[in-house]
């Protein structure tokens, strides 16, 4: 059932106390009102058109003010906008003239009604408000509760809108008691069916009703019925809601026939083309007279006149224009105070979130290094099945974990410029097939194909960042693979223009996927923006992944672009400006093999100041037969590197005291050959290139995963001593 809500009341205060007149216009005033009330609007006009008439013939501004304000107030229960901002402007205009109050209260009364209809509450409450401090009229200060309760109802403000309607029933009005309160038990009713509160709404929808049948008001019957048919469905008694829902039709019938439309809107339209007609008589009045009057001296004098308010207002602008530019300086160098204020606010504020970030990310990865570490332990030590699901679910978990932290910390990186792209050589169908098979796993439980289709004419080595661009693949081609399930995912490279060494790169990665839908593309490159909430729950993720692609793009002044069809998959692409070094002779193979490497009698130091992570950092070794010291801040570990000989050093970086990167610059001093391998939960503030200044051979962020672990250690023992230097 459709249930239609009238919720304006549209009443009528006294008119101006000194109106000659008073009697017979207040007479036509209280008729208008009352069939308003009875929804005859008709006969409300032609009541409303002999006070405009009769105020008109006696020059009486503030009663004719009365008549716009209430031919604006009916035609606004007609709904005709146009024709109500007609009269409500002619209002202002004459407001313009004389010192009214009450005229306008109701002025910016309408004004609340129509900013309301725009949608435009707290505008309109506001207006409200302004309206009530110009009069204090009991009937006028009614109507206002009743509007503003309205407006509360919509915002879902229910205990506000329950407050209005309750005062409205017990309402003292000597103009519209009955139907005030028949409005506010309709209002009443609404809420407390918002609210579920079935039996309430339907005692006020009777209560409603009954007054509405009482005295004619027959858009309040129609309301009524609405209100007791819901509420009967709400208290699940479905034939009473069916013998409200007829009765409801029945009146509906005899409201809204046909020939009353027609009459109404013919008096309507009659009405107003008759005092625009009148309006357009007075102007054509006023021309002809002024007209008359002009005569050839009249004339000479008039000009005459204006010539010397010309050069007066001349010379008061040159004047004003001096003081208002004198003015002008001043704001501004105010303003400008202000703006380099707010900056400098806006700035602390942004260091602020970035530090605040930064150190939490950066706290997190300690304990998670524990997580990650002692469930890598347990998983080495013969578990049962049932242990094991665990272990594995709990080292996702810290995988996952990880990966979040790390995508926060990115993504603070770049918002606090701290990320500049390096320029070093690099093989790109090296990098791109890195990432591909590093993503291969992630293809299987998918069931699904990585296509790697590469433009064989695109240069061998190329001058760009490639951990920044195996970053972008990385998160691109994932996405891709996280949302295509028994399907493919294409990777595509392509040159479009070489000129010499500049080299402008066409890249795209396309799934047949679930697609994205239109709505969802404007907003999915924002921040934790994954395109629902059901995608969320059924994916997972954090949804900053193209957040990442989309700033790092930025850093090499590139967009990335996106085309999608729900259902139908997703094409992410954009171009890259390189430049290519043909000189170089490309020796080196695509494909590099990882070794196993023999640790047996290796002795290294765990440089740590955390207690847990000195355990697992130890207990690692000892599953690989490496022997270890323990130096728990940075003095310690100089003095035992100039004590013993160590195969290599891991150093953590953030320690009381001195830090890692000042400890290995001292060792440095006495002890250029040992591998130094840098262990460190990296912060916003660390610099990779730093750690190397210092003397670091390399660097492992923690939490870190136990192959790579291994691997570093061996690449910087073994790798290093074939090479016949391990110095940094």
């Amino acid at each position: 059932m459709t249930i239609v809500i009238i919720i304006w009341c549209f009443g009528f205060s006294t008119i101006a106390q000194d109106d000659p007149n008073h009697n017979n216009v207040q007479t036509y005033f209280n008729e208008a009102r009352t069939y308003s009330n009875k929804n005859q609007i008709d006969l409300a006009l032609s009541s409303l058109d002999k006070a405009a008439a009769l105020a008109e013939e006696n020059k009486d501004v503030k009663t004719l003010i009365d008549s716009y304000n209430m031919f604006a107030l009916l035609y606004l229960k007609l709904d005709k906008v146009n024709t109500t901002k007609y009269y409500w402007d002619r209002a202002k205009v004459l407001l313009g003239e004389v010192e009214y109050p009450y005229g306008d209260a109701i002025y910016k009364y309408i004004e609340a009604i129509l900013l309301y209809k725009e949608n435009q509450n707290f505008q309109a409450i506001f207006m409200l408000g302004e309206a009530r401090q110009l009069n204090n009229d009991r009937n006028f200060f009614n109507n206002i509760l009743l509007v503003e309760g309205n407006i509360y109802l919509n915002l879902e403000k229910y205990e506000s809108a329950l407050k209005n309607f309750n005062s409205l029933v017990v309402n003292t009005d000597v103009y519209e008691k009955d139907y005030l309160a028949s409005k506010a038990y309709i209002g009443l009713a609404r809420t407390n069916i918002k609210l579920n509160n079935f039996e309430e709404a339907l005692s006020n929808a009777q209560s409603a009703l009954k007054l509405a049948d009482e005295n004619g008001f027959y858009l309040e019957v129609v309301e009524g019925n609405q209100l007791l048919s819901k509420s009967y469905e709400g208290l699940e008694r479905f034939e009473e809601a069916l013998v409200a829902t007829r009765n409801l039709y029945t009146a509906k019938d005899s409201l809204f026939t046909l020939e009353k439309i027609k009459i109404e809107t013919k008096t309507a339209d009659e009405i107003h083309s008759e005092n625009m007609a009148n309006e357009i008589k007075r102007q054509d009045k006023r021309i002809e007279e002024l007209s008359k009057s002009a005569n050839k001296s009249e004339i000479t004098a008039i000009l005459t006149s204006a010539f010397l308010i010309i050069i007066s207002l001349l010379a008061v602008s040159l004047y004003r224009n001096n003081q208002i530019k004198l003015k002008t300086n001043t704001l501004l160098q105010t303003k400008n105070s202000e703006l380099q204020a707010a900056r400098d606010e806006a700035v602390n504020a942004m260091e602020a979130k970035t530090n605040f970030l930064s150190t939490v990310s950066h706290e997190l990865r300690t304990p998670l290094y524990a997580v990650t570490g002692l469930t890598h332990l347990l998983l080495e030590e013969n578990p049962s099945e049932n242990q094991k699901e665990h272990l594995k679910a709990l080292k996702f978990s810290g995988d996952y974990l990880l990966n979040f932290i790390n995508d926060i910390l990115h993504i603070n990186k770049i918002d606090a410029d701290k990320l500049e792209p390096l320029n070093m050589e690099f093989n790109l169908k090296k990098v791109l097939k890195e990432v591909i098979d590093s993503l291969q796993q992630s293809a299987k439980e998918n069931n699904t194909e990585i296509i790697l289709d590469y433009d064989d004419t695109i240069p061998s080595h190329l001058m760009s960042d490639p951990l920044k661009l195996s970053q972008i693949f990385m998160n691109l081609i994932g996405n891709a693979l996280k949302f295509t399930k028994n399907g493919e995912v294409k990777v595509v490279a392509q040159m479009v223009h070489k000129e010499e060494e500049d080299v402008t790169l066409y890249f795209e990665v396309l799934d047949n996927g679930i697609g994205i839908s239109k709505e969802q593309q404007q907003k999915i490159f924002e921040g934790f923006e994954q395109g629902s909430i059901q995608i969320n729950r059924e994916y997972g993720g954090t949804g900053l992944g193209l957040t990442i692609v989309k700033s790092l793009l930025g850093l090499f002044d590139s967009q990335i672009k996106l085309q999608s069809d729900l259902g139908q998959g997703s094409s992410f692409f954009f171009e890259l400006k390189l430049k290519s070094k043909d000189s170089i002779v490309d020796d080196i193979p695509f494909e590099l093999t990882q070794k196993d490497y023999t640790f047996k009698g290796l002795h290294l130091m765990i440089v740590e100041d955390n207690k847990i992570n000195q355990v697992i950092t130890k207990k690692m070794l000892s599953k690989k037969e490496i022997t270890s010291d323990i130096a728990s801040n940075g003095m310690a570990a100089i003095d035992l590197a100039k004590k013993n000989k160590y195969d290599a050093i891991l150093m953590d970086i953030h320690m009381p005291g001195i830090s890692g990167e000042e400890a290995t610059i001292e060792i440095r001093k006495f002890d250029q050959i040992t591998p130094i391998i840098a262990l460190t939960a990296i912060s916003l503030d660390d610099s990779l290139e730093s750690f190397y200044a210092a003397g670091c051979n390399d660097v492992v962020t923690k939490p870190f995963k136990p192959e790579v672990f291994y691997q570093k250690i061996g690449e910087n023992i073994f790798d290093n001593r074939e090479n016949g230097s391990l110095s940094s």
